[in-house]
């Protein structure tokens, strides 16, 4: 059982790193992707009601306690496949938010669960190694490639399903409680372009971003003089490609990346990021000199990437710059597992495109429709019906996330409490070296 460390509640602390692990009932390991969004009323309920323990300000942390607690009233003797199912059921029912998870039962095995929603992606895979069926559940499909697992399919809405030490595969699929509604900003920014989420390719669903992207340009932008397409790397190349063909322009590659930095918007601090950006990219002057240049990014969050990227085209002698986004304006914050909790650090927050673009400093700003990046990823998967749009819409498909929640994550999350935090886990750390 494995886990990418990307905090969106709690902090920082290797004590919150995952897997957590409780050891009754049975002994139970849990890693979760996602965020509750009832945390605080979980946690009061589980140290009051159901008596237990909480060691952390991690919501992954109230996830396997509940799952313990809800194990534990319902088993008198052997652990079953049907105690596990009810377990679950009833862990969903108190759980709100958006999670997929894994969880390994000593001696039973390995269970995997995902919110009604199925707002946060999770699939199966299998292969055959030496006559012996294995199973593998991940977040993306490109973890099943990695190991020579086959993707058998995603792990439906709601779906709990048991790999016990035996091999054997059940499922169990509860009566539905919530429309599907997958994350929209997986495909625009997070997944990897050679995933395939809920069915869907992320690589096809960012051509077709880009196809859209560009037929807002031409409406736009009718009269553009754009010269050369440049993408704002990695993420964005393929939207930028479909940009480059579809206005007939051509498509250069004009930022190098130092690989060995992270990626910017979710850094913790402004400063820190302002930084960041200037050493990941580096601008190949001759792609710029004396052209009107198109940057395409993936979307813009804090706008500090673009702002720093469009005074890296002007020194490498861009004669205009314009600046166009594959996704919509990100307004709204992510509640459901993305760093984004503050509503007054987001730069569309409030703004208008030109208020936007005169930050950023571009000669022309324009945003994908979020009716055109619905159509992109849609397309991939007719089935789906929705889709959270929350970052974009402000619409939060769980129903349960109101104007104090936000407020409250906002001072929880924001960067003045991250570098707080910060600071005093750098004040421990220098502690317990001395």
């Amino acid at each position: 059982m494995g886990h990418i460390r990307y905090p969106t509640a709690g902090g920082s602390k290797s004590s919150e790193a995952q897997p957590f692990y409780v050891n009754s009932p049975y002994g139970i390991c849990l890693a979760h992707n996602g965020n509750l969004t009832n945390y605080d009323e979980l946690s009061e309920l589980l140290i009051c009601d159901d008596r237990r323990h909480l060691s952390t300000d991690s919501d992954s942390e109230v996830l396997l306690n509940v799952l313990a607690h809800e194990l534990h009233i319902r088993v008198n003797g052997n652990l079953t496949t049907r105690n596990v199912f009810d377990a679950i059921n009833a862990l969903h029912k108190r759980c709100k938010g958006g999670y997929s998870v894994v969880a390994l039962i000593v001696g039973f095995g390995i269970i995997a669960f995902r919110d009604p929603n199925g707002i946060r992606p999770l699939v199966l895979g299998e292969r055959n190694k030496q006559g012996c069926k294995n199973y593998m559940v991940a977040s993306e499909s490109v973890a099943l490639d990695v190991l020579q697992f086959s993707r058998l399919r995603d792990v439906k809405p709601g779906e709990c399903i048991i790999i016990k030490n035996d091999m054997s595969l059940h499922c169990h699929d509860y009566p539905k409680s919530a429309i599907h509604s997958p994350c929209i900003f997986e495909y625009v920014y997070f997944a990897r372009p050679d995933s395939i989420l809920d069915g869907s390719s992320v690589y096809k669903a960012r051509l077709r971003m880009g196809e859209q992207l560009a037929g807002k340009i031409v409406r736009d932008f009718e009269d553009h003089d754009i010269d050369v397409v440049i993408p704002i790397p990695d993420t964005s190349r393929t939207s930028a490609l479909q940009v480059a063909y579809h206005l007939g322009v051509k498509y250069r590659e004009g930022f190098i990346k130092n690989r060995y930095i992270g990626r910017t918007f979710i850094m913790p601090g402004q400063e820190e990021r302002k930084k960041s950006v200037r050493q990941k990219l580096n601008a190949i002057a001759l792609e710029f000199h004396n052209k009107n240049v198109l940057l395409v990014d993936d979307s813009i969050v804090r706008g500090t990437t673009s702002k720093q990227i469009i005074k890296l085209a002007r020194d490498a002698g861009a004669n205009k710059v314009y600046f166009a986004s594959a996704a919509p304006p990100v307004r709204y914050p992510n509640v459901y597992g993305i760093d984004m909790p503050a509503a007054n650090e987001l730069i569309a927050n409030g703004r208008t495109v030109e208020e936007i673009q005169k930050i950023i400093g571009a000669d022309k700003l324009i945003y994908q429709d979020l009716s055109g990046l619905v159509r992109s990823v849609r397309h991939g998967n007719s089935e789906i019906r929705d889709f959270d749009t929350s970052c974009f819409s402000g619409n939060y498909v769980t129903g349960d996330v109101t104007e104090q929640y936000l407020e409250k994550l906002e001072k929880r999350r924001n960067d003045a409490a991250k570098q707080k935090q910060a600071n005093i886990l750098s004040k421990e750390s220098s502690v317990v070296d001395s």
